[in-house]
């Protein structure tokens, strides 16, 4: 990439600590919103930015959870099978998580790192090709989803009662899939250049919606559980709506046609950002689809207590997953800034809090786990099932803090292997296996406490790779204090 150059319309070096991106009024505003934010990120105190960038967005990860709650709580007033179906959608909704995820941390993780170069133009052009890019790859999801909507359906682990409902919810769905990965793509850049407020906005205002929209369609409108489908695309064209809205407006990075580029070294940046939250929600699908087919023998209640326990523990994920949101701007910045102490001390302070507050939720969702269940679902049967996999979740959970913050912080300095690899164990490379044999050993407790010992084997391959980078950190940060020294 060749920086430093001037071009006819007389743009000045974006590489240079003004950080120009254009020309006027609009320019020099974006310019001193960026100077803004780049003081904020490197020189604020590092738990306080931490929070202050993570509580909207657990805030809106909380929102969701709830969204996705209200959606299984409806959809259970219908039937078991109908439960199920919600289980068969997640491996699809993963998918289009995982596009969306796939770009906007790869963009974003590059956005933050050139922030905090100050290096506009480029932050500029990540952003637009992370958004253009993710919309299309939303359409072709969408376009093959429906060409082979019967095959996907059974793959998942439907059940031929539960085909119909997953067939016509997984359908609905696929439709919104472009402006569903876009809006994720927007998110994630949101809250790598700092502006997590505007993703907390933009996200909750659809949730919110859903929590009317829903009930009205499903039961009022008597669409059963395509009203589920056409309240969650509706909901989430809103967001993506108000997520577009709010990158314009935040002036520290900004959408424009003129900013596409393509080039090896920018989809290789991009990758090297993306991949490892490709992995991660390619293997959620993945781990998904195992443990229905493991737990289809046992019939449509077992899949159905997979499919609420696996809402219900995304509780406690959503909140590890918005403080390493607000962990990764900070890491990004600060990085990029060369300053690995700060890193460092974030990583630190994050990790300890996604574990802190995680285990305050599992001691209640191990205590009160059978009225939990009963919540989404009166038969007895997925309430006993989905009451013993909780409380095994329960006991893990906090523990995979750890892993995520870790990993978070080897994606965001450049780590790809690393954090690929992690990224796989706790949801493929662990679960699979682990899966494979016990649900041949035990059965069904097999399945019930699969995950569980996944997570304690991806903790314990964690925590020397959390070591290694601590020590690399701090290599980094004794040479260049060595060089700042000699430079006097």
């Amino acid at each position: 990439m060749v920086q430093g150059k001037r071009d006819n319309a007389g743009e000045k070096d974006v590489a240079t600590a003004q950080g120009a991106a254009g020309q006027g009024d609009g320019a020099s505003g974006q310019d001193d919103a960026a100077r803004r934010k780049y003081r904020q990120m490197t020189q604020s105190p590092v738990h306080r930015l931490v929070l202050s960038l993570a509580w909207p967005s657990i805030v809106s990860n909380l929102v969701t959870t709830l969204y996705n709650l209200a959606d299984t709580f409806f959809i259970g007033r219908i039937s078991t099978s109908a439960s199920g179906a919600i289980g068969v959608a997640f491996v699809v909704m993963t998918l289009i998580q995982a596009a969306g995820f796939y770009f906007g941390q790869g963009t974003g993780n590059a956005m933050s790192r050139y922030l905090g170069r100050r290096d506009q133009r480029m932050a500029d052009t990540m952003a637009s090709i992370g958004v253009t890019a993710a919309f299309c790859m939303g359409l072709a999801i969408a376009v093959v989803g429906h060409l082979l909507l019967e095959p996907i359906c059974i793959l998942a682990g439907s059940t031929r009662t539960i085909l119909p409902y997953a067939k016509t919810y997984i359908g609905l769905i696929l439709i919104g899939a472009p402006w569903m990965c876009a809006a994720l793509t927007l998110n994630m850049q949101l809250r790598f250049e700092g502006e997590s407020a505007y993703a907390m906005v933009a996200f909750v205002s659809g949730a919110v919606l859903n929590f009317g929209l829903a009930p009205l369609l499903i039961f009022v409108f008597g669409l059963g559980i395509a009203g589920a489908g056409l309240a969650t695309i509706t909901c989430q064209f809103l967001s993506f709506v108000l997520l577009l809205v709010g990158m314009q407006r935040s002036h520290v990075a900004h959408l424009s046609l003129g900013a596409l580029a393509v080039g090896r070294d920018l989809v290789r940046e991009i990758n090297n950002g993306g991949l490892p939250s490709l992995a991660r929600q390619l293997v959620s699908g993945f781990a998904i689809t195992v443990l229905n087919n493991a737990a289809r023998p046992y019939g449509d209640a077992a899949i159905a207590a997979i499919a609420i326990v696996q809402r219900v523990v995304s509780f406690g994920n959503y909140i590890q997953i918005g403080i390493g949101q607000g962990f990764q701007p900070v890491c990004g910045y600060n990085y990029g800034a060369g300053r690995y102490d700060r890193v460092r001390e974030a990583m630190r302070f994050a990790r300890k809090a996604a574990f802190g507050i995680v285990a305050c939720v599992c001691v209640l969702t191990f205590a009160f786990a059978g009225q939990i269940v009963s919540l989404f679902r009166d038969d007895p049967e997925v309430i006993r099932i989905a009451t013993v996999t909780l409380r095994f979740q329960s006991v893990t959970l906090p523990l995979t803090g750890i892993a995520m913050i870790t990993n978070f912080a080897l994606q965001t300095t450049g780590r790809m292997w690393r954090a690929t690899f992690l990224g796989l164990c706790r949801l493929g490379l662990a679960l699979a296996p682990v899966v494979a044999i016990l649900s041949r050993v035990l059965g069904l407790p097999g399945v019930e406490c699969a995950q569980s010992v996944a997570d304690v084997i991806t903790v314990l391959v964690a925590i020397p790779m959390a070591v290694q980078l601590e020590r690399e950190l701090a290599r980094r940060e004794a040479d260049s204090q060595a060089r700042s020294t000699g430079a006097r």
